[in-house]
Parts: C-alpha cells; sequence; structure tokens
C-alpha cells in the first residue's frame, strides 16, 4: 500500500515484535538506523497524551547518502529516510518515506538516479518483511 509520499505493509506481529524485524530488513538492504524517536513516549512526556505505539526510525544507506551530499550539499534537509512503526490492531503498520518523491522536489537528473536506487532498497525492505 502506497500514497504520493510513501509505501509500507501491515505486519500479523506485535509492534514489539516487529522493530527488531524491521531493522534486520533495513541492514539487509545496507541500511542502519542513525535515530530513534519513539513519538508516544514524547507525547507523554511533553504533553501528558496517549496514543499507540508510535516509532520513526531514521534509516540511512552511508553511500548513497554520500552519493547524494556529492551532488547536493544540501541534500541532508531530506535525510535520513523516515521509517514509521505504529501498533494497529492485531499487528504493526510500516511506512517508509518514498525517497523518490522527498528527492524529487529537487529537480536533479542525478539525484533522481540516487533516489531510485534508494527506493528500490527501501521497496525490497517490504517485501522482506512480507516474505
Amino acid at each position: 500500500m502506497g500514497n504520493l509520499y510513501g509505501f509500507g505493509t501491515t505486519l500479523p506481529v506485535s509492534y514489539e515484535e516487529a522493530i527488531p524485524r524491521v531493522k534486520d530488513a533495513l541492514k539487509a538492504q545496507g541500511f542502519g538506523v542513525l535515530t530513534e524517536i519513539d513519538v508516544r513516549q514524547t507525547l507523554r512526556d511533553k504533553l501528558s497524551l496517549e496514543m499507540e505505539p508510535y516509532l520513526i526510525l531514521g534509516a540511512c544507506n552511508p553511500a548513497l547518502a554520500h552519493q547524494a551530499l556529492e551532488q547536493e550539499p544540501e541534500i541532508g534537509l531530506f535525510l535520513p529516510c523516515n521509517v514509521v512503526l505504529r501498533a494497529t490492531d492485531g499487528g504493526c503498520r510500516v511506512k517508509i518515506a518514498d525517497p523518490e518523491a522527498m528527492l524529487g522536489i529537487v529537480g536533479s537528473k542525478q539525484l533522481d538516479a540516487i533516489a531510485a536506487e534508494a527506493k528500490q532498497r527501501l521497496l525490497h525492505v517490504i517485501a522482506l518483511l512480507e516474505s
């Protein structure tokens, strides 16, 4: 399932089980996790609000990031690739920001090629999770 800015899947496992699976699938495609933002905990701490478990992972493929930064030093505004995990009834929804949508606004053919490779790798992440 996708939209104009991302794609994803719903896993039939708990949120807690999905986190290491997603990290392993990212690693298999050359991505490391640079950041983890626990949105649920942040809203609880800062606003005393409750919500379902929701995690944002900042994933980076160092080789692709380096290529993009060499083409466009300001591209760091769009890095790393965000991966969202959120608990749902009976599973965990995983969504990944579409690198082609994010980098496409720059209008650079060199960046378009890098974004296409990143997207293919991230689509493989989804395929790994669904297998």
